[in-house]
């Protein structure tokens, strides 16, 4: 089979294109015949490292993918071989990712698609979708997990609306009946925001988006899903309702954060953290389970018209597919592995 490996931490120079043979699944896993594989920032960041020795002889790249199931360990239920599947996090802590033919993943980390659910969709998942996920559910009154009119009469803010994880908590907020604020940077990303199922667009660079989002929302808002708190913790803490959460999953824009202490211990305000590689199993099973629900629903669909335009690569071009998420691609960076999907 082909494998995008390396053996050093680096640029992506450090990635080649090998012929391996495939693993066999062990007790507890499946292997996947991949058919995309999904770019995300942890994946040229992991691949980056220090330029030291990785902790592997060989790495596969990627966490996030789709395919087919072709083979089933022992001990393994409720997957068999033809199973259709969305992947998340196979190279935690593994050499196992998704930019190769086939993967061994543990079963747990394959879940089973909806009817009618595309491989695009499914590769689009995984990181962004579960970690937008985390950051709906941490507020101090829940709701813990996401479902239609669970965030009914809730207010929520998304920073950075244009983004992959920005329009996976667009979609999943939208689904879940909360009236949803965007704010974005340019007309561009305002039409993505808006096409993702945004309400309300706020340009921050152009308008007094404290004073938009109070005309918008005038009790303030419930929930705010942040990347980059330390350029937007003043507006969160000026917006914020009370007893309301700020959930911020990045550092962009700065390693440290000034909290304005008044607005937001005056209000009970919840500032939560979110890592999807230290949350723990339970709060990964839920994101699962509610994700794959609004699939079936057909709320996270993908594609220029529906927010997130689609980037593809082929597999031998996995190094242009990591660089273009380093330089800021807006969209979501696919690699066509099996080449049947563009």
């Amino acid at each position: 089979m082909r494998s995008i490996v390396y053996s050093r931490t680096g640029s992506s120079s450090v990635l080649s294109l090998e012929e391996r043979e495939p693993g066999n699944p062990g007790p507890g896993e499946v292997r996947v015949k991949v058919t995309v594989s999904g770019v995300n920032p942890t994946d040229w960041k992991a691949r980056a490292g220090s330029g030291a020795k990785s902790a592997f002889d060989e790495v596969v790249p990627n966490q996030d993918g789709a395919g087919v199931i072709d083979a089933v360990g022992e001990g393994v239920t409720g997957l068999a071989v033809g199973d259709r599947v969305w992947l998340y996090l196979t190279q935690h802590q593994r050499p196992t990712g998704t930019a190769q033919e086939y993967t061994v993943i543990p079963a747990e980390r394959a879940v089973k698609l909806p009817e009618g659910i595309g491989f695009d969709i499914a590769a689009s998942l995984g990181v962004p979708a579960m970690t937008a996920h985390r950051a709906l559910t941490v507020h101090e009154f829940g709701p813990a997990r996401l479902s239609r009119g669970s965030l009914d009469g809730r207010a929520v803010l998304i920073a950075g609306g244009a983004g992959a994880v920005g329009h996976a908590a667009i979609q999943l907020a939208a689904w879940a009946g909360a009236n949803v604020i965007a704010t974005i940077s340019s007309d561009e990303k305002a039409a993505l925001a808006r096409a993702a199922g945004a309400h309300h667009i706020v340009n921050y660079r152009t308008e007094d988006a404290a004073k938009r989002i109070a005309e918008i929302s005038p009790d303030g808002v419930d929930h705010i899903v942040e990347v980059s708190i330390a350029q937007n913790a003043a507006l969160d803490g000026e917006v914020i309702a009370n007893h309301g959460s700020i959930a911020y999953y990045a550092d962009n824009g700065g390693e440290e954060a000034t909290i304005p202490l008044r607005p937001t211990f005056a209000k009970n305000v919840r500032i939560q953290g979110l890592l999807l590689y230290t949350v723990g199993e339970a709060a990964l099973s839920a994101a699962v389970e509610d994700i794959t629900a609004a699939l079936g629903d057909g709320a996270l669909p993908v594609g220029e018209k529906a927010g997130l335009p689609l980037i593809w690569f082929p597999l031998e071009e996995t190094a242009a597919a990591h660089d273009s998420v380093e330089h800021g691609a807006v969209g979501k960076v696919l690699i066509d592995v099996s080449g049947d999907n563009r």
